[in-house]
């Protein structure tokens, strides 16, 4: 898991049948500081997420076909998964 902030929406015109109406947003990989850290990448959305919102990421195909709810989506790899209301290290 990657825990990240959402920076913003990509608009697609035209996108493969897997992803139509479902939205792909740009995510911020962060520290538990919420510090960015790392490039920036793009993340399906699959918890109603917004620009603003930390997130957890997972970026491996098993996970994003999971929480979709579909065996058949194979051109799916990073997903949104979580929005994360506190981050504590205890």
């Amino acid at each position: 898991m990657i825990l990240a902030k959402v920076l913003g929406s990509v608009t697609c015109t035209i996108k493969h049948e897997h992803y139509k109406g479902k939205k792909i947003l740009i995510v911020q990989p962060v520290d538990p500081n919420a510090t960015p850290s790392g490039k920036s990448f793009l993340a399906l959305d699959g918890v109603q997420s917004g620009i603003g919102d930390l997130v957890l990421v997972f970026d491996e195909g098993g996970s994003a076909r999971d929480i979709l709810g579909d065996k058949d989506l194979l051109t799916i790899r990073t997903i949104i998964g979580g929005i994360v209301d506190s981050v504590s290290k205890d």
